[in-house]
Parts: structure tokens; C-alpha cells; sequence
């Protein structure tokens, strides 16, 4: 069966600021923090032509782009704490994709660990850095929980939506009231 070729993009606000989603007829491949240049540019590489969700979109892209918003509503406001909608890793790197596919098994919701004790858990205690670098380019954010990867001794570092909007996510998922200093 032929990969699709389209991504259908589309704008979702949330409390953490505005997340663009980008859909193939078959799984989410995207929910970033990327202005839609960069989400444009991302989806290219991949080897997908990306098309405005209002004008172009597949019946199919657009059931996924609203499954994943109503996900995303449902996460951030405390009403669920997994995600269900079908992922595509596509537009990560190898070493990427493997550090993100273990990410939700490795670490259930409400906890942490940091960029050294992953790099550890994927046999590769010296990559720490690595690590950081695959995180950092997550395009599943929220959706796969890069946000629960912090530095040593807990210390919250880098993230895609800003240092605020880790500590929102991490408030949220250890039951506290959540930052709306966003």
C-alpha cells in the first residue's frame, strides 16, 4: 500500500499556546510548536506535501486533526492522561524515533527522568546530549511526553513550548494547579 503523500495542517490553541497538528490520511505526524513555515518545511522533508486542513484536507485528516484536539483539550484540562490517537513518526530521525518510541512506555504519567537515565535505559549511557538533541526535535509534542525528561538533579531544561510550558505540563501530570503564566 502506497504511503500517503498529503499532510493536512491545521492550528489547535491550547493553554500552553498554539500547537499545529499536521495529519496524513492514516496517523498523526505532527503536533509541534512550529509556526507553519517550519511545520511546512518539517512535513517536506519528510517527503509529504503539506495542504491547509480548511481547504484541502482528506475526510480521514480531518477526523485525526479533531481526535487529536479533542485529545489534547482533554489532557490539558486534567480529563485524561494518555493519548489514543494513531502516530506516525515519520518526520523524526532514526535515533529520534527510537528515543520517543520508548519514551511512553519508559515513563508513565506523572513521572520523570533525566536525559542521562534514557540515554541509559536505550544502551547508550554516554548520550546524554544525543538524548536532549532527539527530544528537542520531537514532533509529537505533548502527544509523546518529551516533557518528562529533565535535567540532573530535576532541573527543568530545554523545551520546544519554553521552559513554562514543560513546568505546565509536569505541574498538571503531578497534580498541581498548573502555571497560567503562559
Amino acid at each position: 500500500m502506497p504511503l500517503p503523500s498529503t499532510a493536512a495542517l491545521a492550528s489547535h490553541d491550547t493553554p500552553l499556546g498554539t500547537l499545529t497538528l499536521a495529519a496524513t490520511d492514516d496517523a498523526l505526524v505532527l503536533c509541534a510548536f512550529d509556526d507553519r513555515e517550519r511545520a511546512e518545511a518539517r512535513i517536506a522533508r519528510a517527503g509529504l506535501t503539506a495542504v491547509d486542513a480548511e481547504d484541502e484536507a482528506t475526510s480521514a485528516q480531518l477526523r485525526i486533526i479533531e481526535e487529536t484536539g479533542r485529545e489534547l483539550d482533554a489532557y490539558l484540562g486534567g480529563r485524561s492522561r494518555a493519548f489514543t490517537v494513531r502516530m506516525d513518526l515519520r518526520l523524526a530521525t532514526p535515533f529520534s524515533r527510537t528515543t520517543m518510541e520508548r519514551l511512553d512506555g519508559l515513563l508513565p504519567y506523572g513521572e520523570t527522568s533525566t536525559y542521562a537515565e534514557l540515554a541509559t535505559a536505550l544502551g547508550r549511557p554516554r548520550a546524554a546530549r544525543a538524548v536532549g538533541t532527539a527530544l528537542g526535535a520531537n514532533p509529537l509534542c505533548v502527544v509523546l511526553p518529551c516533557h518528562r525528561v529533565v535535567g540532573s538533579g530535576g532541573r527543568l531544561t530545554g523545551y520546544a513550548g519554553g521552559v513554562e510550558a514543560k513546568r505546565f505540563l509536569l505541574d498538571l501530570e503531578s497534580g498541581r494547579t498548573p502555571s497560567p503564566s503562559l
